[in-house]
């Protein structure tokens, strides 16, 4: 039987604070936190990590006890997104990732079989990621990577990140593309806006910019998932492709934009059933991953009971539980 699998799970590597503890970056990195998110979610984030988060975190057990109840067989883990770090020099970029991926490898080694492990790195320096992926793949056991939706300042199409992007698809990683922040700052800085909205508004532009930079004409054999349903852009392709017939500037890729949703998968994390089952018509259910975005509020306890609900043949909800994951997770 194939598991149900879960795409979008997140650790903490306590050991990254101690390294980034006063850096001037880590303090610089906050305080655009805070002018996106406003004090408010700032202290309610800080409040629910030291506390209702931290055994969800911390403890294997609750871990998969919660998994349990969800009807989670196997979590793929990742970095809390607060921790990415693209602001460290090489150095301590090196340092931070060596952490985190010694880290996620030690727990799936704990894990029972039910954790499988997303690397980090340190995308700021792309020939030092490439490295890093390729040694979390093949040393660590690692299916796959997490990154963030821009690496301070730059887009994920800029042509300095292609020996990243070479690297991904030479390994054949599964590439988890996450956002944190929101490059509109202080405008979502009240009730939470900056994750409601900044967070899907990355995740669609980020997707933009690997159609329209021609990321994905450069590298079409990479495996990418967005988090968040892949934020807007499944469902409002009609406008870029509009664009793309009748504005020549934005003829920057081999095909229609539209086109390019076959070469692209979102996890599930959209809440409503009619959003999933939009979701699932725009894409399709061979392109739909479970994401629970767990332990976080603005995550969901029940992803299958959420899929069960939406009329699928049994192919396609098996599909969206757990096979296409596990075929691109390489389990089993």
């Amino acid at each position: 039987m194939t598991p149900t699998v879960d795409v979008h799970c997140h650790v903490d590597v306590p050991a990254i604070a101690e390294l980034t503890a006063g850096q001037p970056g880590l303090l610089a990195d906050q305080a655009t936190q805070l002018a996106t998110f406003g004090p408010a979610s700032t202290a309610r984030n800080i409040e629910l990590v030291r506390g209702d988060y931290r055994p969800l975190l911390d403890d294997l057990d609750v871990r998969f006890a919660r998994m349990d109840d969800g009807g989670v067989e196997v979590q793929a883990i990742s970095v809390v997104p607060t921790l990415y770090s693209y602001w460290a020099d090489a150095s301590l970029a090196a340092e931070i990732v060596d952490a985190a991926n010694e880290h996620i490898a030690a727990l799936v080694e704990q894990g029972r079989g039910r954790l499988v492990g997303l690397a980090a790195v340190s995308l700021q320096h792309p020939e030092a990621a490439a490295g890093q992926l390729r040694h979390a793949t093949l040393r660590q056991g690692m299916r796959g990577v997490e990154i963030s939706t821009s690496v301070e300042g730059r887009d994920l199409s800029d042509r300095a990140l292609d020996p990243f992007w070479a690297a991904a698809e030479e390994l054949g990683s599964f590439v988890f593309i996450h956002p944190w922040g929101c490059s509109l700052g202080s405008r979502l800085d009240t009730a939470y806006l900056g994750n409601i909205v900044g967070q899907p508004t990355e995740t669609t532009l980020a997707l933009h910019h690997l159609v329209f930079g021609g990321v994905l004409d450069r590298f079409p054999g990479l495996t990418v998932c967005a988090a968040h349903g892949g934020g807007y852009f499944p469902h409002y392709l009609g406008r870029a492709d509009h664009a793309y017939e009748v504005r020549p500037e934005s003829r920057t890729m081999a095909r229609r934009p539209s086109e390019y949703l076959r070469q692209l998968y979102v996890d599930s994390l959209v809440y409503t059933t009619d959003g999933l089952a939009r979701l699932v018509a725009a894409i399709g259910p061979d392109r739909v991953l479970l994401g629970t975005d767990y332990p976080f509020d603005m995550g969901v306890p029940d992803p299958i009971r959420r899929l069960a609900g939406i009329g699928l043949s049994e192919a396609e909800t098996a599909a969206i539980a757990g096979g296409t994951a596990a075929a691109l997770l390489s389990l089993g």
